[in-house]
């Protein structure tokens, strides 16, 4: 009987999903709204190599879920429709963090296949790749995404070294660079001979309003379901939850997992009943994802507060924390904002203090969640 019922599953051809694959992270939608004024700094950033000149180098600021990759992608398309003169290249740098592996990624955007991993040293590489763009003529624009994974593996001033100055061993090569990332200090990790050639314009990503992340919502669900399958008030409750949270990409992966929660109770529409049961399948998922995305500095700060039998202040959790980590003030007020936004924790001002500015640091989960999250 158990084994009849998993067949039934398997092989049951009704669905309410019209393209799961709207729900996927990688995504690109049809419809893509509220960053024109972002995708024309970046265009305006690229121009000049239309023009036979140098594209200008970019950061791409805004907080997780905000759009800076697709935008990114959308852009490098539509110059890759407009000329053959640009060469946009996007390397995600969580997967990709040494010069080898990056110059790989470049290679396969110019030649079609990446180099051979053994037996082939990198000078080589850089230098097809820069001798190339050299014969052609053509500019070359990297996209580093998550750029901040290219400084903890300490080769971000190498490559960045090895791209932008180029043009001092290869005459007439015309390189540029898009960082995107969210931390304000990334640029003034870079040394001295990176740092007179990386000069950039910053294009910034606000976060999505709540009208705007109900639009993304409903046009990926429009994208993603049958008509008539989620109606307003559901996509409403997303919504809400996706604001609570802070990040859209939260929101729609709610949506495939509510379609198959309906799907699994044998329902042609998505109920309120199926979000909160998808919200209470997603949340420890979710935490257990962002505890593991933390670093050292990162960890030893929500362990510090986890493991407090009082709700600490700023400054005493400052004098712990620096005590453990061995770091300034200024880093544990970064981390601190870090694990804010991550919505590991809440600060509250209590009146009190210099100027009224002490702040009470709350876990937004319990001390056992985290705990079981491996910390």
């Amino acid at each position: 009987m158990i084994n009849m019922a998993i067949e039934d599953i398997l092989m049951f051809d009704e669905t309410i999903f019209q393209n799961i694959n709207a729900f996927n992270p990688d995504y690109m939608p049809s419809n893509y709204n509220f960053r024109d004024t972002q995708m024309e700094g970046m265009a305006m950033s690229i121009r000049p190599a239309i023009r036979g000149g140098r594209p200008v180098n970019t950061v791409i600021l805004g907080s997780c879920a905000t759009g800076k990759t697709t935008a990114i992608k959308k852009v490098f398309e539509l110059v890759e429709k407009t000329t053959d003169k640009v060469i946009c290249c996007y390397v995600n740098c969580q997967l990709h963090t040494t010069r080898f592996g990056i110059f790989s990624q470049i290679h396969k955007k110019l030649f079609g296949h990446q180099p051979p991993e053994t037996g082939v040293p990198f000078s080589r590489i850089y230098e097809k790749v820069m001798k190339y763009l050299q014969k052609e003529e053509k500019a070359l624009v990297v996209a580093f995404d998550d750029v901040n994974y290219l400084f903890q593996s300490k080769n971000a001033n190498k490559v960045f070294y090895d791209i932008l100055r180029a043009y001092e061993e290869f005459p007439g090569v015309r390189t540029g660079i898009f960082a995107i990332l969210s931390d304000l200090e990334f640029r003034f990790q870079l040394d001295k001979n990176v740092n007179t050639v990386f000069i950039p314009q910053d294009i910034v990503f606000q976060p999505y309003t709540y009208s705007e992340i109900f639009s993304i919502l409903s046009d990926r669900a429009k994208s993603g379901f049958y008509p008539g399958v989620i109606d307003d008030e559901v996509l409403e409750e997303i919504t809400n939850h996706t604001v609570d949270v802070g990040d859209l990409r939260v929101g729609i992966d709610l949506l495939r997992v509510c379609g198959n929660i309906a799907e699994g109770n044998a329902s042609r529409v998505i109920t309120l009943e199926h979000v909160e049961e998808a919200v209470n399948k997603q949340g420890s998922v979710n935490l257990a994802q962002t505890i593991k995305s933390l670093n050292d500095v990162e960890r030893t700060l929500l362990k510090a507060v986890v493991e407090s039998d009082e709700i600490l202040t700023a400054g005493e959790l400052s004098e712990q924390f620096k005590t453990q980590a061995g770091v300034s003030y200024a880093t544990f007020n970064r981390t601190l904002e870090k694990l804010e936004f991550l919505r590991l924790v809440d600060t509250k001002y209590t009146g009190k203090g210099v100027r009224g500015n002490s702040r009470q640091i709350i876990l937004r989960f319990s001390p056992e969640d985290i705990r079981r999250c491996d910390l």
